[in-house]
């Protein structure tokens, strides 16, 4: 029997390179991946398998015989229905349309305006979303993402944020 303990402890102090050149020592292939933690656990475990011995041949049998008998999901499962039998039993929340659906967002028929890059950008709060320049959005962030050319959270350009 070979104490790995202390071959395991060092590990955590090689290089990527080290491990990989040691992964492929240990188990006679290379190895796909350069993550080290990975690595490290790989490695130990072969280390700790070599060193107190390995699973025997009925845990190996049984562990295939498991694994046979396992279902495997072979389709991922269906999206959830929205069918009234299926909502039976549970609490359904409406909401109407005189509420906003978010409280930081101002009533409908509301200009929000701001400043940006020497220009005046109003955006008109509507029911079914935001007017812009002639366009329609459906949020706020494709109205900064327009404005801007780049993926903004729009309640953050627009300094809609909660504060505390």
């Amino acid at each position: 029997m070979i104490d790995a303990s202390d071959e395991i402890a060092a590990l955590g102090r090689l290089g990527t390179s080290e491990l990989c050149e040691r992964y492929t020592e240990l188990f006679g292939h290379p190895v796909r991946t350069r993550h080290k933690q990975y690595l490290v656990r790989k490695i130990a475990w072969r280390l700790q398998a070599l060193a107190e011995g390995d699973l025997s041949e009925r845990a190996r049998k049984r562990a295939a015989e498991l694994a046979n008998d396992a279902d495997v999901r072979l389709m991922p499962p269906r999206a959830p229905t929205t069918a009234p039998e299926a909502l039976a039993g549970r609490r359904v929340v409406k909401i109407s349309a005189n509420t906003p659906p978010d409280p930081r967002l101002p009533s409908v028929g509301t200009a929000i305006t701001r400043q940006y890059k020497g220009r005046n950008i109003r955006v008109l709060v509507q029911p079914d979303g935001f007017e812009y320049d002639g366009q329609r959005y459906k949020t706020l962030t494709a109205v900064a993402e327009h404005i801007t050319g780049s993926h903004l959270n729009g309640y953050r350009f627009f300094r809609l944020e909660a504060r505390p």
